[in-house]
């Protein structure tokens, strides 16, 4: 068996990290067939996710992402390019995070 354990610190606070949470878990689902349970806590949230091979968490709080993933002995030959996919979507949500929150910021206000 394979283990895969990447952590990504953040500063974005708990409540838009569990939305980055809830839109890994939702790639998760859709792009690599994985069943993911989700379950909020008052001050870290636990995302566990399966499927055939494959089983783990992803621990998330206000500012850090903690993934453990076991890999079975099939799936363990591809560590490294699941390993790195894994990296690169979460890495490409935490990415897309400050951007939104900019392009927010530049909105003309409203005027009454």
């Amino acid at each position: 068996m394979a283990d895969i354990h990447i952590e990504r610190a953040h500063a974005l606070g708990l409540p838009a990290a569990r939305k980055v949470a809830f839109q890994w878990a939702g790639q998760a689902e859709t792009e690599f067939g994985m069943d993911c349970i989700y379950e909020e806590g008052k001050t870290s949230d636990e995302v566990r996710f399966t499927r055939s091979g494959v089983d783990g968490t992803l621990k998330v709080s206000k500012d850090r992402f903690e993934l453990k993933a076991r890999l079975g002995f099939l799936l363990g030959a591809f560590k490294g390019r699941i390993e790195s996919e894994i990296a690169k979507n979460l890495d490409a949500l935490l990415a897309a995070r400050p951007a939104a929150k900019k392009a927010a910021a530049k909105k003309p206000a409203k005027r009454k």
